[in-house]
């Protein structure tokens, strides 16, 4: 099955729209603990400028929706002008139903771009005895720059936050023997996309918290590539937990030992943080 290309423009909607037309959940303005941080990051990795035309990477999860409507405040009320659409990946699976949120997007007054493809087939075809959620990021991934380039976005923003970037961090220099982690701003080696992470500074549990108090709708992404593993033809088991979640743990755990963990991982990731170029 060819990939499918779904884009869908908002009838009538400005991007000042009434408030009263909004859903409950996105009238109000977004707390100032996500506001700052996010803030904070856009400034000091120059993440969007003048005239930008900024893609978001929607999954619907927790991230990615605190994003969505950190993103759609800074389009009304930011100094700096720039162009915001939606953009989410379909991989046709059962356990992770992202069509709702069309109606989402539209209801916010922003352009929605959908990819439909059968990533787990794929996967399937090309992996074997792996785990298949790097070859699925991908996958994804470079459906997303295909997006990005047909539809005239320059810049890609991820929802990815300060854990994944602690977690990686950890990840690389444990079982890479690398200082690398994922770079809050960086342009792909074609040059003509930049990818941001605006969340850079953000705690997971910020996002969660934020989620939960304004009623914002969740759509899990239970992907079973991350929870399966083929064994013979036609059969599956449960995995044990990934390489991340092991990692997540272990951050978890010695935080409650060391509540300044966070900072003092940030500090020694600066310079990787920094460095242009790095992805």
């Amino acid at each position: 099955m060819s990939t499918q290309f779904v884009t869908t423009h908002p009838e009538g909607l400005a991007a000042d729209q009434d408030r009263a037309t909004l859903p409950q959940w996105a009238q109000g303005k977004p707390p100032k603990r996500i506001l700052k941080p996010v803030g904070e990051a856009i400034r000091r990795w120059n993440m969007i400028r003048e005239g930008d035309r900024v893609l978001l990477g929607l999954s619907g999860g927790k991230d990615s929706m605190a994003l969505l409507l950190v993103l759609r405040h800074l389009h009304r009320a930011s100094p700096v002008r720039f162009e915001l659409g939606v953009a989410n990946i379909n991989p046709l699976t059962d356990s992770y139903d992202p069509e709702p949120l069309h109606e989402i997007v539209q209801s916010l007054g922003l352009p929605f771009h959908m990819a439909r493809e059968d990533l787990l087939t794929r996967a399937r075809k090309h992996i074997k005895n792996a785990s298949y959620c790097s070859f699925c990021s991908r996958l994804k991934r470079g459906l997303l720059y295909q997006i990005a380039r047909t539809q005239g976005y320059n810049v890609l923003a991820l929802a990815h936050h300060q854990d994944d970037i602690a977690q990686s961090f950890l990840m690389s220099a444990f079982y890479n023997g690398k200082l690398w982690t994922m770079a809050p701003n960086y342009a792909v080696r074609e040059g003509d996309l930049r990818v941001i992470r605006p969340m850079a500074l953000v705690r997971e549990r910020q996002n969660r918290a934020y989620v939960a108090e304004a009623g914002i709708p969740v759509i899990e992404e239970n992907c079973p590539a991350c929870l399966m593993e083929e064994r013979k033809e036609g059969e599956v088991e449960l995995r044990m937990p990934t390489t991340r979640e092991h990692i997540k743990a272990l951050l978890a755990r010695e935080e409650l030992e060391h509540p300044r963990l966070m900072d003092s991982l940030m500090t020694a990731m600066g310079p990787l943080l920094d460095r242009e170029g790095a992805e």
